[in-house]
């Protein structure tokens, strides 16, 4: 795991000095190694940068950048099945001077060239500078596990594992793009290929860019898309053969995660998931697998104690923390550094300490993540179902929703009787409005609805609506199940969790591997008929199929948690002065994007008692605090 980089400068006014703080801003994704590869050409500079975190091969041989015949190659990530390919390359001819996968993934793109990306089974963020060619390849891994950002704009390009690598360069132009601003203020998170910066983009994943480096034209194609699995016909199979297959593929994809030259952990949750996961590797070890978790003093968000149970019952060698207060304070300022574009998912502060827990003790840690979107894990997919059903029997649905609109929920003074009763009237309203369930979805996860953010956002005209930016490519036909799946695998998963995850473990040099996403796995469940997934309300069915086979279903069947965090009441508390001091009139005037009145009126409301705005406030905070680091450091800026 490392942190790359990079720039073609058509100028010719980039420095190897640039390149080297672009790097080095990325040190904590890899403190092992370091290196450089910067060129002048005749009508071009091409430089290539490497942060390296040591897994396999921790010898000089694995040294990036890797130069290989005309080819010099940096990369980020892990290719699990690299030994089977170097085999097969090896019967060619090909010999190999270290024991890594970067050296495999080199020589197989010399010999197949983006055609052997179908043949790398791992999360990856790739870059291979071709000389002889003038070119520059950019490759994403399937699922998106692996970040990469490029930049294009005034015969400049960049490209970097994380944003901030940006900054270092004096060409970068800082410029607020409004459309990634609605997507993050609507879902706290920005969907790719969006960022929060003009002429910046996110490589989707899945997708290979092409540069030719003489005149900074670009190709961009898809290689893989889950999509394309959705909307192939159902497996013709019985639910026994599905069990089977389908806790094969889990094993395989596990095993090929715990190949390291260091130590591995694993996150325990003590849900289905990370269960799951813990339970299949430690059935056939001798040796304790080293599983981490968080709890909470807030019992009612607090797993670790389920955590626990299955470490014990599964003789795992176990280390828990439980945050506090103090400890979300101490991470709070820290945050907008870590994630330098705006990201308001509030677990960040839990998954940040339990990588910091885990860096104590081993480099690589295992994370159950994309079990949810996969085998049909989260309540919002049955909430959308039944409530878009419910109200599709209602004549004049939408009329009557428009009508009811009109009704402003807190006069009906109901608040007192119903807990939220304001929130649950007004989400209701946006769902009776709506086509079709993954549209009821959208409605369930936003901060701020359609209307709202007409408000809240000054001069918005040409806002993104949406993050559902693929549906058009779903099967129309498809059961709607599948297509809600499809849709998060493709924008909550991979902008928020996987963001998430990654940002968290290489803040402290951790190492973080998804074994639920290993490809085989996705490609074959896409396949399986939705009735494997949720059958009769039975949320995971299968996969909990599989666990009750390692564990006992009386320490495993309980209500889903989520990884929920006790933010009413740290901002009733210690942390109420952020709230405050960030949402005040003066700050938030300061950059012209927001309708402070509303605001203001929200946070009055939240004051006085009414906590379901800590939604809202939250995702405010999170873009005034990354305002405040990442636009106002300097005076040179535009933001609109």
């Amino acid at each position: 795991m490392c942190g790359i980089a990079g720039l073609v400068d058509l100028k010719k006014q980039s420095k190897v000095e640039y390149l080297k703080k672009i790097s080095e801003v990325q040190l904590h994704r890899g403190p092992d190694d370091c290196g450089l590869f910067f060129e002048n050409y005749e009508k071009s500079q091409v430089g290539l940068a490497h942060q390296r975190l040591s897994i396999l091969d921790l010898s000089s041989h694995a040294h990036q950048p890797m130069i290989f015949d005309p080819l010099a190659m940096v990369y980020n990530g892990e290719v699990y099945n690299f030994q089977e390919i170097r085999i097969e390359l090896e019967k060619d001819g090909y010999t190999f001077d270290s024991n890594s996968d970067t050296e495999v993934i080199l020589k197989a793109y010399h010999k197949w060239g983006v055609d052997a990306v179908q043949k790398f089974n791992g999360m990856f963020a790739i870059a291979i500078f071709d000389s002889k060619n003038q070119t520059l390849t950019l490759i994403r891994d399937r699922a998106g596990v692996k970040p990469l950002y490029w930049y294009h704009q005034d015969g400049l390009f960049m490209f970097a594992s994380e944003l901030k690598s940006f900054h270092e360069h004096p060409n970068f132009s800082k410029q607020i793009n409004k459309n990634g601003l609605a997507l993050f203020l609507q879902y706290g998170y920005i969907s790719e290929p969006h960022t929060i910066f003009k002429n910046t983009h996110k490589l989707k994943a899945g997708h290979i860019l092409e540069l030719d480096i003489r005149s900074l034209k670009f190709n961009i194609k898809k290689y893989w898309d889950v999509v394309d699995y959705y909307n192939k016909s159902k497996l013709n199979i019985s639910e026994q053969e599905a069990i089977i297959e389908t806790e094969r593929l889990l094993k395989s994809a596990c095993e090929y995660r715990m190949v390291s030259d260091v130590p591995v952990g694993i996150f325990l949750s003590g849900g289905y998931d990370s269960s799951t996961v813990t339970a299949l590797l430690q059935s056939n070890r001798t040796e304790k697998i080293k599983t981490f978790s968080i709890g909470f003093h807030e019992e009612k968000f607090n797993e670790a104690h389920h955590a626990k149970k299955v470490a014990d019952y599964l003789g795992t060698d176990h280390t828990e923390y439980y945050c506090t207060q103090r400890d979300a304070l101490d991470v709070l300022p820290k945050l907008v550094e870590i994630w330098d574009e705006p990201f308001a998912d509030s677990s960040i502060i839990p998954t940040t300490l339990v990588s910091k827990l885990a860096r104590e003790q081993v480099t690589v840690s295992l994370s159950a993540d994309g079990g949810d979107e996969l085998f049909g894990g989260y309540d919002k997919y049955t909430k959308a179902q039944y409530y878009h059903k419910m109200f599709n029997r209602i004549p004049g649905r939408k009329t009557l929703a428009k009508t009811l609109h009109s009704i402003h929920p807190e006069k009906l003074g109901l608040d007192l009787f119903i807990n939220n009763f304001s929130g649950k009237y007004r989400s209701a309203l946006s769902i009776m409005s709506v086509e079709t369930q993954n549209e009821a979805m959208r409605t369930l996860q936003m901060h701020f609805n359609d209307d709202e953010l007409g408000e809240l956002i000054n001069a918005n005209a040409g806002f993104i609506r949406t993050g559902f930016h693929d549906i058009a490519s779903l099967n129309e036909n498809l059961n709607d199940l599948d297509k809600m799946m499809a849709i998060d695998f493709k924008t909550y998963q991979l902008d928020n969790i996987l963001t998430k995850v990654d940002r968290a473990t290489m803040s402290v040099s951790l190492e973080g591997r998804e074994p639920l996403l290993d490809y085989r796995l996705i490609e074959y469940v896409a396949r399986l008929d939705p009735s494997l997934k949720i059958n009769e309300g039975t949320k995971k069915y299968l996969l909990k199929k599989v666990a009750h086979k390692y564990l006992p279903k009386e320490i495993m069947e309980r209500p889903k948690m989520g990884f929920g965090v006790p933010i009413v009441d740290w901002f009733s508390d210690e942390l109420k002065h952020y709230l405050d001091h960030y949402l005040s009139p003066r700050l938030l005037s300061i950059h012209g994007f927001f309708n402070v009145d509303m605001i203001m009126k929200i946070k009055k409301e939240y004051d006085a008692g009414k906590k379901r705005h800590i939604g809202k406030l939250w995702v405010i905070l999170i873009f005034q605090m990354w305002y405040e680091r990442w636009m106002m450091s300097d005076n040179n800026y535009s933001h609109m």
